[in-house]
Formats: C-alpha cells, sequence, structure tokens
C-alpha cells in the first residue's frame, strides 16, 4: 500500500464512506421489555384512547359544575351523594349524577354518568348522606380526560427512535406487548501489533509490550451506543493474519473496526490486507488526532481502521463509525449535547485541519462556564480522557481561539464545580 499522498477532508470521508456502504437492516419482533436501547423499524401508533375514558385525578366528588356555582367556604352548597366510584370501577355500573347530586370518588376512578367534575376532598365537608362544596369548580377541574395522554391513531414512538424507559413505559399503558425494531447492529473489533498484549495475557507487563486499552475502550463504546461488539482479539504485525481475521470479522459481523496498523510504515499492514479482501476508501484524513485514520468497504461492509492511540481512536470513532452504524440503520442523527463556554487559554489550529480537543469544562466562582483545553497532542494519552469532560471540535476553517472567547464544547459527561 501506499503512503498518505492525499488527505481527505472528514465531511468527504464520511460522505465516501455513507455512499459506498450497502446495508438492509434487519427487522424483528421483540417482547417490549427487550426493546430498549433498539430503534423502532416502523411508527408506533397508539391503538386505543388512553385513559380510555374520563377518570379522577384526585380524592374528592364527582358533580355537575354548574351544581358548584357560586361555593365558598362561607357559603357552601349541600349535594346528595348518590353513590362511590372506585379504581377499577365499570362506567356502565356507575351511578348517574343528577342535579344537586354528588358521587364519592377516588383517584383513578371513571367519572361517573352526569358528572363533569371532581371537588377535591379537602374542599368538602360530608354530612351523613351529604356533602357540603366548600369551592365552585369549572367543567373538568380535576379530571384526566380520555385520550389525554394519547388518542387513538396518535404516533407515540417514530420509525428510528431508540426505545427508552418511558417508551416501554407508554407501550404498556397501550396494552402493546410487542414492537417491531431494527436488529443491533454487530461491529467486529480486532486490535494489530506484535507489541500490543491482552490485559490477561501472561505478558502483560513484560519489557517491550504494550496493555491493549483502545480495544477495551472502543467495545464499551459500542455497546453504550445500543450496538452489539464481537471482540476478533488482538493479532500481530502479520498481514496474512490480518486478512483472515478480517475475513472472519466480516463473516460474522456487519462492520469491522481495527486499531492500529495504519501509519506509513513497514509493520502498518491493515491497509493491504483491506485491499485484498475488497477496496480501501481513504487512508489518511486532515484530522487531529487521528490523521493515519482509514476506511474501506468489503461486502457492502465498512472496515474503520482506526489509530491504535486510545485518543486518536476516539475521534476516529466519533467521526465515522457511530454516524455511519447510524445511518446503517437509517436512524436519525443523535443531537450531540452541545454547550458554550469562555476558553481559559489561547489555542490555535493548523489550517485545513479539523481537531478533537480534549477539554475540562467547569464552572467557576462566578458561576460562569469555563472551558479549559487539554494537551492538543499526545494522541496515547489516556490521561487527557480521564481528566476531560468535553471536546472542542475546531473546524477546518477555525484558525483558533483567543482566551476569554466563546466556544461550544461536547459534553462528555456531567459540568464539574470549580
Amino acid at each position: 500500500m501506499e503512503g498518505f499522498k492525499v488527505l481527505i477532508g472528514v465531511d468527504e470521508a464520511l460522505r465516501m464512506l455513507k455512499e459506498s456502504v450497502s446495508f438492509t437492516p434487519e427487522i424483528i419482533e421483540v417482547k417490549v421489555r427487550d426493546a430498549l436501547g433498539l430503534p423502532v423499524a416502523e411508527d408506533v401508533v397508539a391503538p386505543t384512547d388512553v385513559p380510555p375514558f374520563d377518570r379522577s385525578a384526585v380524592d374528592g366528588y364527582a358533580v355537575r359544575a354548574l351544581d358548584t356555582l357560586g361555593a365558598t367556604l362561607l357559603n357552601p352548597i349541600r349535594l346528595e351523594i348518590v353513590g362511590e366510584a372506585e379504581a377499577g370501577s365499570d362506567p356502565s355500573k356507575l351511578p348517574r349524577v343528577g342535579e344537586g347530586q354528588a358521587a364519592v370518588i377516588y383517584t383513578g376512578a371513571p367519572l361517573p354518568p352526569g358528572a363533569d367534575a371532581v371537588v377535591m376532598a379537602e374542599d368538602t365537608e360530608r354530612i351523613g348522606n351529604y356533602v357540603n362544596i366548600k369551592r365552585q369548580v369549572t367543567p373538568f377541574a380535576n379530571v384526566s380526560r380520555k385520550g389525554e395522554d394519547f388518542t387513538r391513531g396518535e404516533v407515540v414512538i417514530r420509525r428510528g427512535w431508540k426505545v427508552q424507559p418511558w417508551h416501554i413505559g407508554a407501550m404498556a399503558s397501550l396494552s402493546i406487548t410487542k414492537v417491531k425494531v431494527y436488529r443491533s447492529i454487530r461491529v467486529a473489533v480486532l486490535s494489530t501489533g506484535s507489541e500490543v498484549v491482552e490485559l490477561e495475557d501472561p505478558r502483560a507487563g513484560s519489557p517491550g509490550t504494550i496493555i491493549n486499552s483502545t480495544k477495551p475502550m472502543l467495545i464499551s463504546m459500542l455497546e453504550s451506543d445500543g450496538f452489539e461488539a464481537l471482540d476478533l482479539g488482538t493479532v500481530p504485525d502479520d498481514v496474512e493474519i490480518i486478512e483472515e481475521r478480517v475475513r472472519q470479522g466480516i463473516k460474522e459481523a456487519d462492520a469491522v473496526i481495527t486499531t492500529g496498523g495504519t501509519s506509513i510504515g513497514a509493520h502498518d499492514l491493515v491497509p493491504e490486507a483491506v485491499s485484498r479482501l475488497g477496496k480501501v476508501l481513504f487512508n489518511g484524513v486532515r484530522m487531529r488526532p487521528g490523521k493515519p485514520t482509514g476506511a474501506g468497504v468489503i461486502n457492502g461492509k465498512p472496515v474503520f481502521m482506526l489509530s491504535g492511540f486510545p485518543v486518536a481512536s476516539l475521534a476516529g470513532y466519533m467521526a465515522f463509525v457511530k454516524p455511519t452504524l447510524r445511518h446503517m440503520t437509517g436512524t436519525p442523527e443523535e443531537p450531540l449535547p452541545v454547550v458554550r463556554g469562555k476558553i481559559t487559554r489561547r489555542i490555535a489550529n493548523v489550517a485545513g485541519v479539523r481537531t478533537y480537543l480534549r477539554a475540562r469544562a467547569y464552572v467557576n466562582e462566578r458561576g460562569e462556564l469555563m472551558v479549559e483545553p487539554l494537551a492538543i497532542t499526545a494522541s496515547g494519552v489516556l490521561r487527557t480522557l480521564t481528566d476531560a469532560n468535553a471536546l472542542l471540535i475546531m473546524n477546518e476553517d477555525i484558525e483558533g481561539y483567543d482566551t476569554g472567547d466563546e466556544v461550544e464544547v461536547v459534553l462528555l459527561s456531567p459540568i464539574l464545580q470549580s
């Protein structure tokens, strides 16, 4: 393989990836409780009204609002109690509330026929079979109307939305037991490098070895984003072995991520292995960290060739892996959690390069949101990730920022207090 003769821009590289991938997401039907985190494959429509009837939102008395006109603490209106409505009652078997009448009612109970409002218990006084109403109410006061939550035929969850815990609650309220979702995309992750060993490897810690921290980080990111990860292990710098392991990944998964072996050098063999199996789309991007990032396509499936350095691989994941995988399922991009703050020191950018800068976002003693840039180099330094809670993305047309400039950052974790 030849070196980085031409570096491609981030946006152009992502466009090429999306256009080159051929993937039809598999639709499966699962129980609602098993759908958490999966994107729905079609609009989920309410089959009925929720609630299915007008019901009381409080404990009190079901009345005709007109009968409470003028009621006050000093001038209560007396109504005759004609029955009782409990939660779970059959609406057709409840007593009718006529003029001058009321019915005891409990939270969640259907509104009896004839009644159009509920007076809270604390605004009443019961005297035998009568109740004194001490507050005037308007029609449908303290009543949850039929269809107030969901109306029959209304779209409850739109196609492509990931199922959240509250969606499961909504579907349960609608008596929906199963839902069609897209199967989780399966991504195989392979690390390369003769010097790289797994944490459990007996050689870990031996002179000349590097414990693999990038692969477990990427697998965790995939799983936290709702994808299924397949660990292909770590292989030495041998193009034949790399080729065989990538072939296995393509067979068993929908996409492959490799780490390491992408730079210009005798032992950077991943692009060569990928080219034997398919097509390398690009090998080198105008970004930092992550310049050696590349990608290819094998049988319509994407192969993301990321740096072996943790910070650079994180940048590659955010720039290419996650948006491409979302594209494959046809689901919309999830907006990033962005906040604005003042930068604490001057930083410069390289012309024409997109920079992913780790940063620390915090609130100072004056209540201002501040952004402290961390190391702009050292793509393998994990410490800058553990210290960072934000990412400052400087686009290609940004020359830099001066101290005190307002910048936008993507939050990776909660904002800190100074």
